[in-house]
């Protein structure tokens, strides 16, 4: 808490101060304002007395004031206190708000749990900093102490929102490559891709829509928004995937920006100079790349600087874009009453390119003299009129036809159809006459426009794509927004309509003005050269360009300004471990490396070089962004989480889904191997934060959908049990833990992962001695510790740890309760209590037998590893050697399962399964043998068999010496416990006789013998004690050495003897024994017995895990 109480004295005398305390009233009591020899006496000395409430007792006394202190607490321990889960939580609001005695019964929950006057005021007081580059840069500007007072966000729906996202979607796809893709496509199929791609973002909008308005949408926008819907993995492939889409979009402004220089500005500003003509697009990509090399460095620097700049030119970008879409629409409606005069030269049905000759003629006549122009230069070896000409252009006349014939011309009927070809296919006029054959070998050096790429519709999607992304502006500003619930679906979705309706009507307006072989003319060589979407705009084409040039750069500058700050988001949410580095910056926390890292990969779009080549590398990033914006609407939906409260209510998961069906069409559509690559790194790096990555829990739906799912298999695999192919041991494996918590053999866990290979259900279980109240940091420390030893031993599964009274009723709940619905544990694995003979508490074994009975009695099977600390760990690889099965009774399979199971691991792969049994005397060991080599083959199992005879042979005296010397010990350690019990009941008497009362034992109403007894003088009492103790040892060791050990004793030794030779002899360098595990005793008078029986059944061997089934049939011959 961030408040302290400090107790102040009026006179000026020293202050007492506690950290934290509520109860003001001072302790007053044998002096004055708390004096002492200290100068005060806090109240923690005062603990024993803190629930009293101390008066003054002295009127002159003077009684110290509360003052109320919001310092940080200076005198406490120093333990950082967690954040508070409410919104716009600071240190200066981070105290207790609660005062008075009113509510005096809640207070010690103050802490966690605020008033709701507290909650309220936070509420009604929050205020969300500008997002972005805003806050850095007034970092910088705040140099003085006193801060900035934080601006309650201003901006509304058409500022915010919609200005945003308009300048975002209309760009450089627009200005350079509409007018080519609807005279190539003609104008059916341009309106469908229009319709197709806008479609695609409306409903993504939708989505997006409900997401942003479920709740504050901090910096990060659609990562964010993603992530938290999704979790962290989702959220991270998704993020970098889209943080790669604007990196590549920053690529393609800029090549944009210098396609426009070079081509419509300055075209003379070209470095390399094509010598001829088949060689001008290699010269015009080597220019690109320098050029655009430059540009971004130059821009990288601007950003670097201080993206203020950027902000206050964003105003001058957006009004560019604007005036250029007025001047288009301007253009069209002039083109009705007065065509702008741009002449096309035709060849024949053939389109020339405009550079080199000023008249579109043969022959011109000057002074009654036929003279060539240079268009004739251009076709023949001279300019005399007998010079060898090319064959077509001898043949054809040459022709003007005009390139914008205006709205009302007609000519929109010619434009409704496609024209695709291959790449130099020439740009022709099918309703104009020609004459002659194509000759492919020379017209590539003759200066006709050509198609200078392949083309065909899935093309031409992935080129247009990227003018429709940039919808996601308004969600990355909500920190803006005045009322960013109401303005981000409102100003995005208006944003979409607005921007689909021009592209709409600029489809059809471009084919209704102007003429399809100029439409199909990329870079406007037909017409000297000009920006083909300029001829059309009004007043001037130079009005399109510049606000063409001018659009690219903003656009550049905004992705080199956002993609670096979507980087450091996601390196600074800690889920990618190797991005780390670029959540750093400068000082202000500037994404200085992000910055660098966004340059090298804008760089790779550069050395493309290609505008078509790069948009629909950034096509399948934006795609796969908004898949999963639809994808996280459909789950939340779907789920109906109680936190799925959005209040744009106007979507539905039919939407969400059709939204996400529509983008992973259109990435295939736009590029099949690209979506591949996408979708492959997008998977890598899924999977590498799932391995590698941080562990988050956001609330994403993601975790929702796994809960829904785990319900409905719970619930499924509750209405019957597991068939007997289905079953597989599902364990519930009790560990022990030391003084410190930390796991003692946690080679249990290896043989858990290597029995399972991460298969089924496994449960670590430990049981603690006491209460929760008192133990709860010790039961939080050893279910950590666990579920660290699980994690290094690769153990998937789940932990629970109980604290009990006992650890025997803590065992038996977890056997009990372990486990959920279908999912329960039914195999128990625990460790021999292999010191069990030396402890000298008997409630280790005790409860280790009853252990055993608690696992019959509930049908659990049991295995029991002794020697478990040699078990091999999990990166061991045991060298050829054999598992032994002793199949002594039938258990349902068990024993035959587990060396199964054990052999799909790799350390246990290389060992072969020999299977024992026992005749008896009246057995055919030969046909056994047989049957249960028939009996393998039907299991698919292959192991070696042996039967094993065991003959009736008589008792040896070494069976029946070592029968007596287990009663005799047992009788011993009995003995040994009946004097400890009297020694603890003797004190306990001496104890009562001397504190009890005089007026008690001289009572003459009760003379019964105990009373007394009491009477006795100490002396007496010692005297007559120590003579009946030596006399019952005396007739207890009499008796021990008389005694005769009890025959059912003795036959059960005889067989762990013998059963020991028969196993030692066979399997003593096996690398595992696996056998029957006997039954305890009915009577629990013989629980030690028992435990001796097992330990002669098992000495000297190494490894043993003891089987016991759980009376069901684990194994099956059916298929």
């Amino acid at each position: 808490m961030g408040e302290r109480f400090v107790v102040v004295p009026v006179d000026g005398g020293v202050g007492v101060a506690r950290d934290g305390e509520h109860d003001p009233a001072p302790d007053t009591g044998g002096g004055g304002g708390g004096s002492s020899s200290s100068g005060g006496v806090t109240v923690e000395e005062k603990e024993a007395g803190e629930d009293s409430v101390f008066e003054p007792q002295d009127p002159n006394v003077v009684v110290p004031i509360l003052e109320y202190n919001r310092e940080p607490n200076k005198y406490g321990d120093g333990v950082p206190k967690e954040n508070s889960p409410f919104i716009n939580n600071t240190d200066n609001d981070k105290g207790n708000s609660y005062d008075g005695t009113n509510m005096a019964l809640f207070e010690e929950e103050m802490d966690s749990n605020p008033m709701v006057s507290s909650l309220l005021n936070k509420l009604a007081n929050y205020t969300n900093l500008t997002q972005g580059a805003q806050e850095h840069e007034e970092a910088d500007d705040d140099e003085g102490p006193k801060k900035k007072a934080v601006k309650s966000p201003q901006m509304g729906t058409f500022m915010g929102v919609y200005l945003p996202c308009l300048q975002n979607i209309l760009g450089v796809i627009l200005f350079l490559r509409l007018t080519w893709i609807v005279g190539t496509a003609g104008i059916l199929e341009s309106l469908a891709i229009v319709c197709l791609c806008c479609s695609c973002t409306m409903l993504t909008a939708i989505s997006m829509s409900a997401i942003a308005t479920n709740g504050v949408v901090p910096a990060g926008g659609s990562y964010y928004m993603i992530s938290r819907s999704l979790g962290p993995e989702f959220g991270g492939a998704v993020g970098l995937c889209f943080y790669l889409g604007t990196t590549f979009a920053g690529s393609m402004y800029i090549l944009g920006t210098i396609e426009i220089l070079l081509t419509y500005i300055v075209p003379k500003a070209a470095i390399f100079v094509a010598e001829r003509k088949e060689d001008e697009v290699d010269a015009l990509l080597n220019n690109m790349r320098v050029y655009g090399t430059c540009c971004l460095a130059l821009m990288s620097v601007v950003v670097f600087v201080g993206v203020k700049y950027v902000n206050k030119l964003a105003l001058v970008f957006l009004a560019c874009v604007i005036l250029s879409i007025f001047a288009i629409y301007a253009g069209v409606i002039k083109s009705i009453f007065e065509p702008p005069d741009f002449p096309v030269c035709m060849l024949g049905n053939r389109t020339l390119q405009n550079h080199n000759f000023d008249s579109c003629l043969k022959t011109v006549v000057i002074d009654n003299v036929t003279v060539t122009t240079k268009l004739w230069k251009l076709f023949c070896d001279g300019p005399e009129l007998n010079a060898t000409c090319n064959d077509y252009f001898v043949q054809n006349n040459v022709t003007e036809v005009q390139g914008i014939p205006g709205l009302a011309s007609g000519v929109i009927s010619e434009n409704l159809w496609s024209e695709y070809g291959p790449l130099g296919m020439l740009v022709e006029n099918k309703k104009l006459p020609s004459l002659g054959e194509v000759d492919s070998a020379q017209d590539i050096y003759m200066p006709y426009v050509v198609n200078d790429i392949t083309t065909f519709f899935t093309l031409l999607v992935g080129i247009y794509f990227p003018s429709v992304t940039g919808i996601m502006a308004g969600s990355n500003r909500s920190g803006d927004l005045r009322d960013a619930q109401k303005s981000i679906p409102i100003g995005t979705i208006l944003a979409i309509a607005t921007t689909s309706f021009i592209y709409v009507t600029c489809v059809i307006l471009f084919g209704g003005c102007i003429e399809g072989v100029l439409l199909r003319d990329k870079f406007g060589d037909a017409v000297k050269g000009n920006l083909v979407i300029g001829t059309l705009s009004w007043p001037s084409p130079w009005v399109i360009v510049i606000g063409s040039f001018f659009s690219c750069c903003g656009a550049g500058l905004q992705s080199l300004t956002g993609a670096p700050r979507l980087l450091q988001a996601i390196a600074r949410d800690g889920i990618v471990p190797f991005l780390q580095v670029f959540g750093h910056g400068k000082a202000n926390g500037e994404p200085t490396w992000a910055l660098l890292l966004t340059g090298g990969i804008c760089e790779i779009g550069i050395l493309i070089a290609s505008l078509d080549a790069v948009a629909p590398i950034l096509s399948m990033f934006f795609l796969m962004c908004y898949l999963f914006v639809n994808l996280a609407c459909a789950v939340q939906t779907l789920l109906r989480t109680p936190n799925w409260r959005p209040r744009f209510k106007y979507y539905h998961w039919a939407l969400s889904f059709l939204g996400m069906s529509l983008c992973l069409a259109l990435m295939f559509i736009c590029s099949w191997y690209y979506a591949i690559v996408a979708m492959a790194i997008a998977t890598c790096i899924y999977k590498y934060i799932e391995y590698r990555g941080a562990e988050k829990e956001w609330g994403d739906g993601i975790r929702g959908l796994s809960l829904n799912a785990a319900r409905y298999a719970l619930i499924r695999l509750e209405e019957a049990p597991p068939h007997t192919k289905n079953w597989r041991p599902q364990l519930l494996v009790l560990l022990n833990v030391d003084s410190d918590q930390g796991v003692k053999h946690p080679r249990l866990l290896s043989l858990t992962t290597q029995l399972k290979a991460g298969k089924g259900l496994t449960i670590a279980g430990n049981v603690l001695e006491g209460t929760y109240l008192t133990r709860d940091a010790e039961a939080k420390k050893a279910e950590q510790n666990i579920k660290s030893a699980m994690s290094a031993e690769r153990t998937k599964g789940f932990c629970h740890v109980v604290v009990s009274s006992n650890l025997r009723d803590g065992v038996s709940h977890l056997i009990q309760s372990a486990g959920l619905g279908g999912m329960k544990h039914n195999t128990v694995l625990m460790a021999w209590p292999g010191n069990w003979r030396q402890s000298n508490d008997q409630q280790s074994w005790k409860n280790f037998i009853e252990t055993v009975r608690e696992t019959t009695a509930t049908h659990h099977a049991l295995l029991v590893a002794k020697n478990v600390d040699s078990f091999p760990t999990n990166q061991e690889r045991l060298a050829e050697g054999t598992i032994d099965v002793w199949w002594v009774v039938h258990d349902g399979g068990m024993l035959m399962l587990l060396p199964f199971l054990l052999r799909q691991h790799k350390v246990w792969r290389k060992c072969k399964m020999r299977i024992f049994t026992v005749a008896q005397m009246d057995d055919n060991s030969i046909q056994m043998k047989k049957d249960l080599q028939v009996f393998l083959y039907h299991l698919r199992l292959d192991a070696e068999v042996e039967v094993v005879e065991m003959h009736d042979n008589d008792i040896s005296a070494f069976t029946y010496e070592k029968t007596l010397v287990m009663e005799q010990r047992s009788q011993m350690l009995k003995q040994m416990q009946l004097s400890r019990t009297e020694r603890e009941r003797e004190a306990q008497l001496i104890h009562d006789r001397n504190t009890a009362s005089h007026a008690a034992i001289n009572d003459k109403a009760d003379t019964g013998p105990d009373r007394v007894h009491m009477t006795w003088t100490k002396d007496k009492l010692f005297t007559e004690r120590n003579r009946n103790r030596e006399y019952n040892a005396n007739v207890a060791v009499r008796d021990m050495f008389n005694m005769k050990p009890n025959q059912s004793n003795v036959r059960r030794m005889h067989t762990a003897v013998k059963m020991n030779e028969v196993v030692v002899n066979k399997s003593q360098g096996a690398h595992l024994v696996l056998l029957n595990m006997p039954g305890p005793p009915r009577n629990r008078g013989g629980d030690e017995n028992y435990m001796e029986f097992l330990e002669v059944l098992l000495e000297g061997l190494n490894r043993v895990l003891l089987v016991r089934g759980g009376g069901r049939e684990v194994i099956t011959i059916y298929s």
